[in-house]
């Protein structure tokens, strides 16, 4: 399998994990490669080629009907971006005996999902704020 941070060190794949994770958070089971193509404005091949990489490192999960392919998301592989990622994140005035302090599996997962969902309100906004006019 690749690694992970050579899949999401291009700009093209970052984005078709930003749009599944968007349209996924939307209620959607599955994008369309012609949707992601759309959306991207890139080319049908180039795509396809991103798909497949996304793809061998589990990222992007496929089902097809008929001659049509949706795809999802599957974020499981970046909790290794997360986990190298978390040391960086400290600002180093973490109250140890709080960091010590394990969370039942249901908090745990209910502060993944809120952090996850900051994260990306985060990101649009950022995107949103480059688009306006000015800026």
């Amino acid at each position: 399998m690749a690694d992970i941070f050579d899949v999401i060190a291009d700009g093209t794949r970052r984005d078709i994990l930003r749009l599944l994770l968007d349209r996924s958070s939307a209620g959607e089971r599955g994008t369309s490669v012609s949707h992601i193509v759309t959306e991207l404005g890139a080319s049908q091949p180039t795509v396809s080629k991103h798909l497949k990489v996304l793809r061998d490192a589990h990222l992007v999960s496929v089902r097809e009907e008929g001659q049509h392919r949706y795809y999802s998301l599957s974020a499981a592989p970046l909790d290794e971006v997360d986990d190298w990622l978390v040391p960086f994140l400290d600002d180093g005035e973490a109250d140890s005996d709080l960091a010590a302090v394990a969370l039942p599996d249901s908090a745990a997962h209910a502060a993944e999902v809120v952090g996850r969902a900051a994260a990306s309100a985060k990101h649009a906004l950022e995107n949103a704020l480059k688009r306006l006019p000015g800026r």
